[in-house]
């Protein structure tokens, strides 16, 4: 298949596409092309219509109305066998591959091979070579993938794509679990691509990489095109607006505020991971009133196990915890609760809201056996409308009632919903791991603001999170963490992405503050 498209025609043009499920409209007259050589960002807030549109595309849905040209020509993609012989491929953000495997076997999957029943991973690892030399992708055939790191698995994804002949390729936020250096080297990838005559779709709701690697941006909200723009007409800003339809703070304020005594103190920890090994090696960390210390690093390199330790969701194997003057090492959740820590953990539906419960009920799920909730082991149900109803008001819950189930509310009203149940605790320390992963912008904006003002209030807070704009948009100090140690912890004020960036990566290690 020629990678050009004749007569300057769009390689793809996806016109009038309409997607309706039950109660939802989810795609409506939307209108999308990819030129041959270019990058071409879909935005959008979850919800907005980007994954049904690019599932139109790769032929797991099927559209109710509209058409899909590739190449000037009308086609019906039926499956996403169908979308690969077409020339269409998909990266996904969460890696398609089987660990045990070598890179020869994973891209042979699926293929036919020249020797029947027989691998032909001869020929396989020849071609695998030939695009990594010609992409710098710099991936050995050989090597078995649970080998790789995240950004060489991702290299791996390509490869996969580019060995079917994928002429337009679906980038699934692709840089969700890269460091800044992966993402520079990543770019530079897809810009060869690009050059080599591909169309590329990327998806993101990283706004300074749309601006970095995009050639053209559309934007859609509840499932319509707001907007068609480039680079050189738009900032961040502009670009939010579109997303949520109204001006949108990408930073919270940040009020000078004088530190205080240190309310979280760790010495010394040692946690062990679920396989056993040591998650969490020798980590110190103290945490003042009135800061937030932020902690970076890449998923998977012991963030998870330090936040359960200090919640008392794990025992350490060693160290010791302090929460507001308290040695909490060994207690359990709900006495460092007691002692005035405050948690929304990293996966809101496994550990901090039940689905099956209504709003209220969630509220309430922490303090329900206290006064005024409970009076002579009978829930005052008054008391729980009432404290409930003005928590939702206060925290811009959006909800039908408090009566509605959980899991029935986006991800971000349930963020602010546990949000809302930890901050009316008034904490001393305040834990907060992902805190606004999966979130709409206009959600997020919110989460930041009361994070914000918890640090007014006194609060000593921790925010671990993956999203290293969010860790320096918040944070007073930054951690970073690799293989379950702090490489180093800087001022915000003196932190640039590369230097954060070589600490993820085990690369640089700078004396703590």
């Amino acid at each position: 298949m020629s990678l050009q498209s004749e007569n300057g025609t769009p390689m793809l043009q996806m016109r009038g596409i309409t997607k309706r499920f039950p109660g939802v409209l989810a795609s409506d007259n939307v209108d999308f092309d990819v030129r041959a050589g270019e990058v071409h960002t879909l935005l959008g807030e979850n919800g907005a219509g980007k994954s049904t549109l690019m599932k139109i595309l790769y032929g797991l849905y099927r559209q109710d109305e509209g058409e899909i040209l590739l190449h000037g020509k009308r086609v019906d993609l039926t499956s996403p066998a169908h979308a690969i012989a077409h020339g269409i491929g998909m990266i996904h953000q969460h890696f398609m591959l089987v660990p045990t495997l070598t890179v020869a076997e994973n891209v042979s999957l699926g293929l036919q091979s020249t020797r029947g029943i027989f691998s032909d991973l001869k020929t396989v690892s020849k071609r695998i070579i030939e695009l990594s030399r010609a992409f710098g992708l710099h991936v050995h055939p050989d090597e078995h993938v649970w080998q790789l790191s995240v950004g060489e698995r991702q290299r791996v994804e390509i490869i996969k794509a580019l060995y079917r002949d994928a002429s337009i390729l679906i980038l699934d936020e692709p840089t969700a679990v890269l460091t800044p250096s992966e993402v520079d080297d990543i770019f530079l990838i897809f810009r060869k691509l690009a050059d080599d005559g591909r169309g590329l779709v990327f998806i993101s709701h990283k706004l300074k990489e749309v601006l970095d690697l995009s050639d053209r941006i559309t934007v859609l909200r509840h499932g319509r095109v707001t907007g068609y723009t480039t680079p050189a007409q738009s900032d961040r800003h502009d670009l939010a607006q579109l997303m949520v339809g109204r001006a949108v703070k990408l930073a919270p304020d940040k009020e000078d505020v004088e530190s205080g005594d240190p309310l979280l103190t760790i010495e010394d920890l040692y946690v062990e991971g679920d396989r056993g090994r040591q998650a969490v090696q020798g980590l110190s960390l103290e945490v003042k009133s009135g800061e937030i210390l932020g902690i970076a690093g890449i998923s998977g390199n012991g963030q998870r196990e330090l936040a359960e330790a200090i919640a008392g969701l794990r025992r350490p194997r060693s160290g010791k915890i302090v929460v507001a003057g308290h040695d909490t090492t060994l207690s359990g959740p709900r006495q460092i609760r007691e002692m005035g820590l405050s948690y929304v953990p990293e996966e809101r539906m496994k550990d901090g809201a039940v689905g099956e419960f209504d709003v209220k009920e969630n509220m309430i799920l922490l303090n329900h056996s206290k006064t005024p909730f409970c009076k002579n082991g009978f829930l005052n149900f008054k008391a729980i409308k009432s404290y409930s109803e003005k928590l939702v008001k206060e925290y811009a819950v959006k909800t039908p009632d408090i009566d509605t189930m959980t899991k029935n509310l986006s991800g971000g009203n349930i963020q602010k919903l546990i949000m809302a149940r930890e901050l009316a605790a008034k904490p001393k320390v305040l834990l907060a791991s992902q805190p606004t992963r999966g979130v709409d912008i206009g959600a997020a904006e919110y989460i930041h603001e009361r994070i914000s003002q918890e640090r007014q209030r006194g609060t000593a807070t921790v925010v671990i999170s993956e999203d290293l704009d969010e860790v320096m948009a918040l944070s007073d100090r930054i951690a970073v963490m690799f293989d379950g140690k702090v490489m180093g912890i800087v001022d915000q004020k003196d932190a640039t992405r590369e230097s954060i960036g070589l600490m993820m990566t085990g690369e640089q290690q700078q004396s703590a503050a």
